[in-house]
């Protein structure tokens, strides 16, 4: 079951070949953590999409509050047999008409759920090796900082990974500074500081992102910096660690020759869970 336009339906039956989101990726998604009922991050979500429609010209309904949001995902869930948690997708696209010029600059949205296999945040794996992907950039403009159906590059460098026996890898922007993982933020602990790339880097505007500097910003003995990261930074790093919202922190434990600790990342996730318990 999906919810197409706020109808739950077995599915949306949408025509690929007039589908806008389909023929130019003119359609911007959030993907949501539902914990117990409870969407993860709701005001931060919303908040988000509503910037990212207004940054590329979307035109959402007057009756598309937080509220109405929320109501879309819930009522998705209900349809479903119950389950912990769910790993929820709700993609807004504009409606069909013109070719890069669009007829219309209204939208049409869908909204689809999985459950998810552990509920609470945990690392996954014990490890996690990563490479440079340097066949294609990030673009340094605002457009990359948003969560866009346009995601060719982390495609390729997907399969690059893939191929190659890597779990993850790091994406450059056309400035050749490390922005990001291929579906994660990227955060580097180096003599004391956490540092993470800024998003007039290029880097995605990550939900988790956020979480994790309000968090890092409240310990002690830690200096905060949002700041570029080159690939000779990475060979320095104590500590390099992924963020995002269904998995939460993956720590990278090692890059070409160089190995690292997860201490950080092991205590930051101890908090995000004791901040979501207490939410």
């Amino acid at each position: 079951m999906v919810n197409y336009n706020g109808a739950i339906v077995e599915n949306s039956e949408v025509l690929i070949e007039g589908n806008r989101g389909f023929l130019y990726g003119d359609a911007i998604f959030e993907t949501l953590k539902v914990l117990d009922g409870k969407i993860l991050f709701l005001e931060d979500h919303y908040f988000r999409l509503m910037a990212s429609t207004r940054i590329v010209r979307m035109d959402l309904p007057m009756n598309f509050t937080m509220e109405y949001f929320e109501e879309q995902v819930k009522t998705l869930l209900q349809s479903k047999e119950a389950a912990a948690a769910y790993r929820v997708r709700f993609t807004v696209f504009r409606q069909n008409g013109g070719f890069y010029l669009p007829k219309t600059n209204e939208t049409a949205f869908l909204v689809t759920a999985e459950p998810l296999e552990n509920p609470m945040y945990a690392i996954a794996n014990n490890t996690c090796e990563v490479e440079l992907f340097k066949d294609f950039y990030v673009t340094k403009q605002l457009l990359s900082t948003l969560k866009s159906t346009n995601k060719m590059v982390q495609i390729t460098g997907s399969i690059f990974a893939d191929e190659n026996g890597y779990d993850n890898c790091l994406l450059l922007n056309d400035e050749k500074n490390v922005v990001e993982a291929l579906q994660s933020n990227l955060f580097m602990l180096l003599n004391g500081k956490l540092i993470t790339p800024p998003l007039t880097d290029g880097c995605l505007n990550g939900i988790m992102r956020k979480q994790i500097l309000a968090l890092a910003r409240k310990m002690e003995g830690i200096e905060v910096i949002e700041e570029s990261v080159s690939p000779f930074d990475l060979q320095k790093a104590d500590e390099i660690f992924l963020t995002n919202v269904i998995k939460g922190i993956q720590p990278v434990t090692k890059y070409r020759k160089k190995e690292y600790k997860t201490d950080l990342a092991t205590e930051l996730l101890k908090k995000l869970n004791a901040q979501i318990r207490l939410g």
